[in-house]
């Protein structure tokens, strides 16, 4: 039986160390990832409209998804589609506490009147009104118990255009047909599932009827002028859910190449206004040069000394836990040899009580080492103040482990080997799992 001695080689970051580091950099990875594909989730669902943005470009048309994040140029945008998941714009959504509250809410997103009226203000655009509650993005699953209440829809409606007569309607049956036709002279069916139709003074219906209009021009409300918006009551035609169905693809196509022509055209999904115009672009008053001044002489050799000085500070907290130590060949290599041929000439002169107890002492040494560091594990190597530090880090395991070093010091010098291992044993199990409860 051999001690466990500390040895004298200088050591890298703790385990510990390196395995925190690593969760902290998955959990900002994981939590960044989760927001990206609850924005991606939302826009390739049935009630999105990456699939339109697709058939568009497919087409030779210049057609882009926006989620926000960066300025862009309103004098580029042929036609802003805005498709809207807020029922009630201004008012904070509510969380879902359970799984039936979150395939039942009726908001997918919280937007203000202010920033959708801004938008239509300033380019051409197309409102999708909202039609399906979570669930139908979530379990791909419609029926006309799923739609949004028609009230919150009627107030969202006036809101926007200004009329208080403004109305929502549903059609009787499970699928309407709506004639459409091209400047051609082709005549098109748009097909929609459980049809969201409006009724509203002032608008000119493109799809439909006055009455029981599916897509038209209506005025924005009369704060924002004689300035006009498209208003869709039923997202379907132009969705990921309703652009297979019908010519509704073929009319998407021909609709968007009469209102954008060679322009780009901009499915909006952010929840802020990023437009603007050329005119009211940012003018910086300085420039990169002002900031290369701060790196130039004589500020170059105080960078270069902050640099070298940080190099070396995370040079030395990498390298080492604690001061300088001496290298493996110095008093620490002696002390292990000396330990080693004492714990010889106990074996020989059968003295394995007095071995045990040796053992026992370099065990708590290496223990309280491992803890607290070499620079602060002799401070607490002995027994009574390892105990004493046990007590207030770890008061589960100071009972115990005070036991064990009670029955290893009774024991005399002279003990059989078989009872010598059960004492090592139930000391090595506390040990071990006072570390691994560090």
């Amino acid at each position: 039986m051999s001690a466990t001695t500390i040895t004298g080689r200088p050591r890298g970051p703790r385990a510990e160390t390196v395995l925190i580091a690593v969760f902290v950099v998955l959990v900002v990875g994981i939590v960044g990832y989760g927001l990206t594909l609850r924005q991606q989730a939302l826009r390739s669902s049935t009630t999105g409209f990456d699939g339109l943005q697709a058939w568009l470009s497919s087409d030779g048309l210049s057609a882009q998804g926006f989620s926000g994040g960066w300025q862009i140029d309103q004098s580029t945008i042929g036609l802003l589609v805005l498709p809207i998941y807020d029922t009630r714009p201004d008012k904070a959504r509510p969380t879902p506490e359970t799984s039936e509250q979150l395939l039942l809410q009726q908001d997918e997103n919280d937007l203000t009147y202010t920033v959708i009226r801004d938008k239509a203000r300033r380019v051409d655009a197309l409102i999708a009104l909202p039609k399906w509650r979570s669930a139908m993005r979530l379990e791909r699953l419609g029926h006309p118990l799923l739609r949004v209440e028609p009230s919150r829809l009627e107030a969202m409606l006036r809101q926007l255009i200004g009329a208080r007569t403004a109305r929502i309607t549903y059609s009787n049956r499970a699928f309407t047909g709506f004639r459409y036709g091209t400047e051609a002279g082709r005549a098109l069916t748009a097909e929609v599932y459980a049809a969201q139709l409006f009724d509203a003074p002032g608008c000119k219906p493109m799809i439909g009827r006055p009455g029981a209009m599916l897509l038209a021009d209506c005025p924005l409300a009369a704060r924002d002028g004689k300035r006009r918006v498209l208003i869709l009551s039923d997202p379907d035609l132009l969705n990921n859910h309703g652009l297979r169905l019908g010519d509704n693809a073929f009319i998407a196509r021909n609709l968007f190449r009469q209102l954008a022509g060679d322009r780009n055209i901009v499915i909006d999904y952010s929840l802020s206004n990023w437009l603007h115009a050329p005119r009211d672009a940012a003018r910086r008053e300085r420039s990169w040069a002002d900031l290369k001044r701060f790196f130039s002489p004589p500020f170059t050799l105080l960078w270069l000394g902050a640099a070298l000085t940080f190099a070396l500070f995370l040079w030395r907290g990498a390298r080492r836990y604690g001061p300088v130590r001496a290298g493996g060949g110095g008093l620490g290599a002696s002390k292990t040899v000396a330990i080693a041929a004492r714990a010889r000439l106990m074996r020989l002169a059968d003295q394995d009580g007095a071995m045990v107890k040796d053992y026992a002492r370099a065990r708590l040494a290496a223990t309280a080492a491992a803890m607290v560091g070499p620079a602060e594990g002799h401070r607490i190597a002995g027994s009574d103040a390892f105990l004493k530090y046990l007590r207030r880090r770890h008061p589960a395991y100071a009972e115990p482990l005070a036991a064990a070093l009670s029955a290893i010091d009774a024991l005399p010098q002279r003990v059989g080997a078989n009872e010598a291992m059960q004492h090592v044993d139930r000391l090595e199990r506390i040990l071990e799992q006072i570390t691994h409860d560090t």
